[in-house]
């Protein structure tokens, strides 16, 4: 079992690094599919991050709303 998983890495291995070498890093449509997907998920990811911060930012430093007050009565038994 292990030898098979270690010569299946072995494999993997060696087809990365002739990819490398060969300057061929796509060699199918489905290569290029998967690669655009990936790194349209990281754009997405990215800009949702962004727009979190800026929401973060301009609400804490623009918008000065009053305090909301309490609504409701004062439980006298929880005091100490």
């Amino acid at each position: 079992m292990s030898e098979d998983l270690k010569e299946e890495f072995e494999d993997q291995f060696k087809d990365v690094v002739s990819r490398l070498q060969s300057k061929d890093l796509f060699q199918s449509d489905w290569d290029k599919a998967s690669f655009a997907v990936f790194f349209i998920f990281i754009g997405m990811i990215l800009l949702l991050i962004l727009l979190v911060l800026i929401r973060c930012l301009c609400c804490c430093c623009c918008d000065e709303k009053p305090r909301r007050h309490k609504v409701g009565i004062d439980n006298m038994a929880l005091d100490p």
